[in-house]
């Protein structure tokens, strides 16, 4: 046993609330109980006047009851429609008509024959549409939104419901009594239009490959416990069957407080806000919770394997079971996958499978749960390999382990790589809150939480010999994904909702007493950048400079002003670096090397900038800078490895080509500027393959030797500055001159792409007016107000009302530079047979800009908040400001952006609606499977023309 570094101690406050801390804590994380059991994690960060919250209830889909599979997921969406007082203009009469449809709902559920539950279900539309007369849609997102929140959210897992929310810390106290309300009832009002919209969830789910796989991973890891037996979202027979009375039976069993926690983390004041905390939720009474008998899983004695089909490029998934977070056998299990893939790019896989292009791609990981987890490898052979060789390969680097074969530096390198992801994550309100609520879920104290590295630094090779030996045996779950027609696809009929209303304009008594109580406003602070950024020249070069104040990690930033504008073959080119070495480095040596000092280097190219990164612990950053320059200055240009590098390039480029999402980027791209673009115009096969190593080494080989500039992040500007020089050369080259990409009108045309999918995907793009700053104000509360967001229009209309699609908005995004258009996106993704109603309703949104003068102010007063509130800290500093100098700025443009909002009219916006939106013409882009469109409303659209996988990516 350690002697622990970290240990927990007892305080009592100002206030006398006992809370405890654990000593060397750097965060100082104060852990409050209340009367009732409910956890209170409250940390400091000054970084800007807001508070990172998070409400962790530890319950999800493995709580679920068996025949209502997807409950804990379908009860955290119904705890955005609010309570008695929340959402409501008449409690008793909703109320009344909310228990008749309970009533049908058990009806409903009990009835086997098809037609007397299509029967019930009309008379539950029927009451549905009565009840919403009262009902006032999404009010808990306008009462957040009146107090400057942002990140409004939640998400369900295995065991864990999180409810989140990133607030101003002036809005503190309002913040709490709109959760208190929230968290001491539950009203399920509006319940079968978000039902349907979780149904669409659901076929988003079933277009989601990866989900694909996992289900059947889990289902097979885990024959009998819920981690395997129940997924997150449930299953369809569930879904369409619903129990209202079982919702709330599971609300009033798991939403006490003594099985939630709260966390709070920002510029807080300790004693005022548990006292805050304890006023408002330290009423709610403890009850005891369900007992559960945990279901105990046989040990795996045999390989379970698994096929799955979907239009995807195929691949195989091992995994093997693990014991729960936390333990001895998850600890190994994870470095152990940090052995084979990490960070660094340095593990056995990285290096033999990876860096040697014997496949397309292969990853280790690890998952640790509260009950169990599991060790995982995904492998993506060639096409010239069948899946069975590739676990082949992949089962080879695990015997590697077992033998010892991989170097002693590596789990020292690993345990350094640990502690710098704990820095980078901890130095964030969001990234400390996370971690806090994480370690309450699972069940650990902060204290065991802080101890894990150091208990992880404890083991050797040995152990992970001796772990690797006794754990990999033939004891996992192997799941084959190969191509073809997923026939597992769920298809239902749209249940033909009559649209309710949602009364926009009504706001209930609790919503204007929030909106009437009035805070001390948190005044905009807006950044002087030249104070921030210290500027200095090294030989021929600028140098800029910005102070880490958090941590030991420092970044050195090369940034060369020109990209792929500019040479269309610099991106492959940096690519194909990643697998070339030195005389003195081998390609697999220089990972190796990296890994040691704990430095990654990242190679990013855009249209107009070529961005080489290095980031570490400062102490090492001379070493890396000097061994990057080695790798560049000295690249030995390998023509076999070319050509394995070609045909992993020509590879992935047709895996792309059977991914929905890269389809439908694609597609959308060639939807917005047409046949040649950017992302067209790239390097052919043909080209590849008649080429040579050697002219893409020579550009990496001279890159030094153009115009660039340096951005160091980190505290000792005065020794970077001496060595930084013997590492600069004087300029040689010029910068060549970019290639002109028309950006064409948009005109009416409708471009379609066949893919075997449950749902349709429809986005309508149109080509704005060139970029004008002084309309940066009206963007963002037009989004707010219109586009984006629970209580936007169009969410609202779309999914709220009519529940047409999981997901709708519509967005105006402004050009990132001088001189180019602004583009206005929307998009739905829904069944094909709701398409042609969606379709029109947000046409009929988009013809006139919807007049709602409470919903507008609440947009505005929500931007000017959240500016206010929002301070730009460490390296977005620096980076703000090249962004701004594309729009002819050099100063906090925010503060315009402020001015702007503070003096918006709802004319305003209405007027540049009319002269910016309204007359666009949209090219529209649709994704799905052909025999499930509806071809007159689409050829309704515009100009129907189907494209090839060849025309929209060029290749």
């Amino acid at each position: 046993m350690i002697d622990q570094k970290h240990k927990e101690t007892l305080h009592t406050d100002k206030k006398n609330y006992e809370y405890i801390t654990v000593t060397n804590d750097e965060n100082k994380v104060r852990i409050y109980t209340l009367k009732n059991g409910l956890k209170v994690f409250l940390a400091q960060n000054s970084d800007a006047p807001r508070i990172q919250t998070y409400i962790p209830v530890r319950t999800g889909s493995n709580n679920d009851p068996a025949d209502n599979t997807g409950l804990a997921h379908y009860l955290e969406h119904m705890m955005f429609k609010g309570t008695s007082r929340i959402g409501t203009q008449n409690w008793a009469k909703e109320k009344e008509l909310l228990d008749q449809i309970s009533a049908l709902y058990e009806d409903h559920k009990a009835e086997q024959d098809p037609e007397k539950k299509k029967e019930i279900y009309k008379k539950i539309d029927e009451l549905s549409q009565e009840a919403s007369q009262y009902a006032i849609a999404n009010e808990y997102d306008k009462a957040i939104s009146s107090l400057g929140a942002s990140g409004t959210n939640a998400h369900t897992w295995f065991n864990e419901t999180v409810y989140k929310n990133n607030i101003p810390n002036n809005e503190l106290e309002k913040w709490l009594k709109i959760e208190k309300e929230r968290f001491s009832e539950m009203v399920l009002r509006l319940f079968h239009t978000e039902l349907e919209s979780v149904y669409e969830e659901f076929n988003r789910a079933q277009d989601n490959d990866s989900r694909l796989v996992t289900y059947e991973l889990m289902d097979a890891l885990f024959p009998t416990h819920p981690n395997g037996q129940q997924t997150t979202i449930g299953k369809p027979e569930h879904l369409k069957n619903p129990s209202m009375k079982a919702i709330h039976k599971y609300f009033d069993e798991y939403y006490v407080p003594n099985n939630y926690a709260m966390v709070l983390v920002g510029d807080l004041d300790f004693e005022e806000t548990i006292q805050l905390v304890d006023q408002y939720f330290g009423a709610i009474p403890y009850k005891e919770l369900p007992k559960k008998t945990p279901v105990v899983e046989q040990p795996l004695t045999e390989i379970v394997k698994r096929t799955v089909k979907s239009p995807t490029t195929p691949r195989v998934q091992l995994a093997w079971r693990t014991d729960s977070y936390g333990t001895k056998e998850a600890m190994l299990a994870d470095i152990t996958a940090n052995i084979l893939s990490n960070r660094g790019e340095a593990g056995l896989l990285d290096l033999n499978i990876n860096q040697t292009q014997r496949m397309l791609w292969a990853q280790a990981f690890s998952v640790g749960l509260k009950q169990y987890g599991y060790f995982s490898i995904v492998a993506v052979p060639k096409e010239t390999q069948t899946l069975e060789e590739a676990e082949k390969m992949v089962l080879e680097q695990i015997e590697l382990i077992k033998k010892g074969d991989f170097p002693d530096w590596m789990l020292p390198a690993i345990i350094k790589d640990f502690k710098i992801q704990r820095l980078k994550s901890l130095e964030t309100a969001d990234g400390l809150a996370t971690n806090l609520y994480d370690t309450y879920i699972k069940g650990r104290s902060w204290e065991e939480e802080l101890n894990e590295l150091d208990e992880y630094q404890l083991f050797t090779k040995g152990d992970i010999i001796d772990f690797a030996r006794s754990f990999f045996k033939d004891n996992y779950a192997v799941i084959y994904k190969e191509k073809g027609v997923n026939d597992q696809l769920v298809r239902v009929d749209n249940p033909g909702i009559t649209p309710i209303k949602i009364n926009r304009d009504a706001q209930s008594e609790f919503l204007k007493e929030i909106i009437a109580e009035k805070t001390e406003d948190i005044q905009p602070e807006f950044i002087d950048y030249k104070k921030e950024i210290t500027t200095d020249t090294v030989k021929d070069k600028k140098l800029s400079f910005v102070r880490n104040k958090y941590n030991d990690i420092a970044q050195v930033h090369f940034i060369f002003p020109f990209g792929s504008d500019h040479d269309r073959d610099l991106g492959i080119s940096t690519q194909l670096l990643q697998y070339l070495g030195t005389e003195d480095f081998s390609p697999e040596d220089l990972k190796k090397e990296f890994f040691k000092i704990g430095v990654t280097n990242d190679f990013k190219t855009t249209n107009d900038q070529l961005l080489i990164s290095l980031s570490g612990l400062e102490e090492n950053m001379e070493k890396g800078v000097a061994l990057l320059q080695k790798w560049m200055y000295n690249v030995l240009p390998d023509d076999a490895i070319y050509r394995q590098f070609v045909e992993t390039v020509i590879e992935n480029r047709e895996a792309t080509k059977k991914d929905k999402n890269r389809i439908m980027t694609a597609l959308t791209n060639y939807t917005k500027l047409g046949s040649f673009s950017r992302y067209t115009d790239i390097i052919s096969k043909e080209e590849l393959e008649n080429s040579s190593a050697e002219v893409f080494t020579d550009r990496m080989k001279n890159l030094f030797k153009y115009p660039y500039e340096v951005f160091f992040y980190g505290k000792d500007l005065e020794n970077f500055k001496q060595y930084i020089g013997n590492y600069i050369e004087n300029e040689s080259f010029q910068i060549p001159e970019p290639k002109y990409y028309p950006e064409p009108e948009t005109n009416g045309n409708v471009y379609f792409t066949d893919y075997d999918m449950v749902q349709v995907e429809m986005s309508k793009v149109g080509k704005g007016h060139a970029v004008d700053t002084s309309n940066f104000g009206k963007i963002n509360v037009f989004n707010e107000y219109f586009g984006r967001g629970l209580s936007s229009i169009v969410f609202q209309e779309i999914r709220e009302s009519k529940s047409l699609a999981y997901s709708a908005y519509v967005s105006y995004a402004a050009n990132s530079e001088l001189g180019h258009p602004d583009y206005i996106t929307t998009y739905i993704g829904t069944q094909p047979d709701k398409l042609q109603t969606a379709v029109s309703t947000m046409s009929e949104l988009m013809n006139e800009l919807p007049e709602v003068p409470i919903q507008f102010e609440s947009a505005k007063n929500a931007a000017l908040k959240q500016i206010a509130s929002a301070r730009i800290t460490r390296n977005n500093i620096f980076f703000n400001t090249l962004r701004l100098k594309k729009l002819g700025i050099y100063h906090d443009f925010r503060k315009d952006i402020y001015g702007q909002i503070e003096n918006l009219t709802f004319e305003d916006l209405k007027d540049f609606y009319r002269t910016e939106i309204k007359p666009i013409h949209f090219n529209t882009a649709i994704i799905g499977k052909k025999e499930n469109l509806n071809m007159d409303a689409v050829n309704q659209m515009g100009t129907f023309k189907e494209l090839t996988l060849k025309e929209i990516f060029g290749h």
